[in-house]
């Protein structure tokens, strides 16, 4: 064993990078890079960790998120407790008459489900807690004449000060409306998708054994293992259910793009707009659907947008990741999926080129992820059209009662590109 080069490596400063944004493409980040040699620190406008908040709704991990995330933690069966199956993907038409009739089932669709807090809970809780400064709020940043360094600054939200913060690359996980993004493309705009979501998360801890739980089982005998899609003319609804007896879901509806304030993709919601939509829900959905609805505490609204795929995701020695390179509508269930996956590849390439290549680096990392994270933003963004029953330039609306085997196939989620084989390096 060549000890001399070993003294040498310890010796050498380590690379440092700069991670504004703390969410799950942050953190994700934050393990990908300690991994291939990197310091990080995190740079995150939240006061503290979202510890046990309630916070977003839930997702479905594929098998390649899966073991990328229990090689960052080292413990898959943790990943494990905090997930439930979803091996089966179930499109099923409704019609007035409220019965179902299958439209696509895929048996081997081998994701699992979880809350979006307990996954962030779970990456977060297996990172040094010294690499977060909580409670900053990035302002700006700039990148040193010689393109080897970068200064952060941010404003320290308890004191008002502005911290300055420097590295050696800053990775913009600062979400889908990233201000990172905007310094290099200031006219990209987000899009909206024609449509909007009513969501929420049904906790039946203690009441499993109630009447709604019961009918609910008996219509989706699968739950717990099923992610079940009820399409009907201009609407179309998502049931699983995610650990700690909790039960997620969505609804998808057609309406004119909402007045929102600021940057929020959150609309609030009154108690009269609650009531409405209980009756709209009345009229349209499954009666057990409905049942979970309104039992549920604090349903919200998500306006659904995304933006058109950037040229570039990496300049200098800057580079974005998760939903500030690539925001996306849902429908491809590949949002969370799309972050792990930036943050394995670019961790991944860093070690293979070293910091001293940190350009070879990031521009094959920009190789890899964006041609593919493009194609699977643009493919849901048209799935998000045709469940919606809205126009294509290249067909006709889709209706699910008339709808044949072909355009049915569309409607899976392993329609989309790069299904169970996205490239890492």
């Amino acid at each position: 064993m060549n000890h001399s080069h070993d003294l040498s490596h310890q010796n050498k400063p380590k690379p440092k990078a700069v991670i504004v944004g703390g969410s799950i493409a942050g953190v994700s980040c934050a393990h990908a890079l300690i991994l291939a040699g990197w310091d990080v620190v995190v740079i995150e406008k939240s006061r503290r960790p979202p510890k046990g908040n309630p916070t977003g709704a839930g997702l479905a991990l594929d098998p390649l998120s899966q073991e990328l995330i229990g090689s960052w933690t080292r413990h898959p069966e943790l990943l494990h407790d905090i997930t439930s199956p979803a091996a089966i993907d179930l499109n099923q038409a409704i019609n007035d008459e409220k019965s179902r009739k299958i439209l696509a089932r895929d048996e081997n669709f081998n994701h699992r489900a979880a809350h979006w807090s307990s996954l962030h809970d779970h990456l977060f809780s297996a990172l040094p807690p010294e690499i977060f400064l909580w409670g900053h709020l990035f302002l700006s940043f700039s990148v040193s004449s010689d393109k080897r360094s970068v200064k952060i600054r941010a404003q320290v939200l308890n004191t008002e000060e502005t911290a300055e913060v420097d590295g050696d690359l800053l990775v913009a996980a600062d979400g889908w409306n990233s201000l990172i993004r905007k310094h290099y493309f200031p006219d990209i705009k987000r899009r909206y998708s024609g449509y909007c979501a009513w969501r929420g998360v049904l906790d039946f801890s203690g009441i499993e054994d109630s009447e709604t739980i019961k009918n609910v089982r008996e219509a989706h005998p699968e739950l717990g293992k099923c992610m079940y899609f009820d399409l009907m003319p201009g609407n179309h609804n998502l049931l699983f259910e995610i650990p700690n007896k909790r039960l997620n879901w969505t609804w998808f509806f057609n309406q004119p793009e909402p007045q929102l304030e600021g940057n929020s993709v959150t609309m609030k919601v009154s108690d009269e707009m609650i009531q409405k939509m209980y009756q709209d829900a009345e009229r349209i959905w499954h009666p057990t659907f409905v049942q979970v609805v309104r039992e549920t505490k604090e349903p919200f609204v998500n306006v659904i947008y995304d933006c058109d795929p950037p040229e570039r995701i990496v300049w200098d020695n800057v580079v974005l990741v998760g939903d500030a390179a690539h925001p996306t509508t849902p429908h491809s269930s590949r949002s969370t999926n799309m972050s792990i996956l930036d943050a394995a590849v670019l961790g991944r390439c860093l070690e293979k080129w070293g910091s001293e290549n940190l350009m070879a680096a990031l521009e094959e990392y920009q190789s890899i992820r964006l041609p593919v994270a493009s194609k699977q933003v643009l493919h849901a963004r048209r799935v998000g059209r045709i469940k919606q029953g809205l126009e294509l330039p290249d067909r006709k609306s889709f209706n699910p009662n008339t709808a044949n085997w072909e355009e049915c196939e569309m409607l899976q989620l392993r329609a989309v590109p790069f299904f169970g084989h996205n490239p890492l390096v």
